[in-house]
């Protein structure tokens, strides 16, 4: 069983798959501590908050109201609710805490791809055939390492910054792991002016790619 925290069907407004229609399965449960974490609401798991699974797909407002389903209900809902979308992106939370290879073989058997946005924090445990997203959060306050084998895994390394330090840690991991990613994408902490001019400086010097989060420019989830 897998815990949700919701369900909607959006354009992915972040890295390689930028303007795709998607569907997002964001799941509950989160130790790793980011500071700058806009999804807070996901970080724990407390029995008083559980709801149906028609609540998640519901909401209104962020919230720390989950539901428990197997890959068999989530594929259903999807059909019930007629999202068009073929492109799952299976978010937090941080994902990678749940096996993710049963939610994927059903759906990637139904037509659907599939893509995990992580911390890289956890094991991977997915299908080959999922697009791997690592957010590496480093040094956070949940004492947790990112680990060589995702980085290995990745598909892209997307990371959050703010200030110079921020790109000498991912620089600095990259050593650490010995994995030079084909993709990296900086991503503006806040959408801050200083944040971006950085960002695009360092893509510029780097050869690496920018991530804006479209969607919060265009003011949808």
């Amino acid at each position: 069983m897998y815990k949700i925290n919701e369900i909607f069907e959006t354009i992915q407004g972040e890295a390689s798959f930028t303007g795709t229609p998607s569907i997002f399965l964001r799941l509950q449960g989160c130790p790793v501590g980011c500071a700058w974490c806009d999804t807070k609401q996901t970080w724990e798991v407390d029995n008083v908050y559980k709801v149906s699974l028609d609540d998640t797909v519901e909401k209104k407002a962020d919230s720390d109201h989950w539901a428990d389903a197997s890959a068999e209900q989530i594929f259903n809902l999807f059909v019930d609710r007629a999202y068009r979308a073929k492109h799952v992106v299976i978010t937090g939370g941080e994902p990678c805490m749940y096996d993710l290879n049963p939610v994927c073989e059903l759906l990637h058997a139904n037509g659907y791809s599939t893509q995990i946005e992580t911390s890289g924090t956890f094991e991977i445990l997915a299908p080959a055939q999922t697009w791997v997203t690592v957010s590496p959060k480093i040094n956070m306050r949940g004492g947790y390492d990112v680990l060589t084998s995702t980085m290995q895994r990745a598909d892209e390394i997307k990371h959050p910054i703010a200030m110079q330090k921020h790109v000498v840690e991912l620089e600095e991991l990259f050593a650490k792991t010995g994995v030079t990613p084909k993709l990296v994408y900086l991503q503006p902490i806040s959408q801050k002016v200083s944040a971006t001019k950085l960002a695009i400086e360092t893509c510029i010097e780097k050869n690496w790619r920018l991530s804006v989060q479209v969607h919060k420019y265009l003011g949808i989830n």
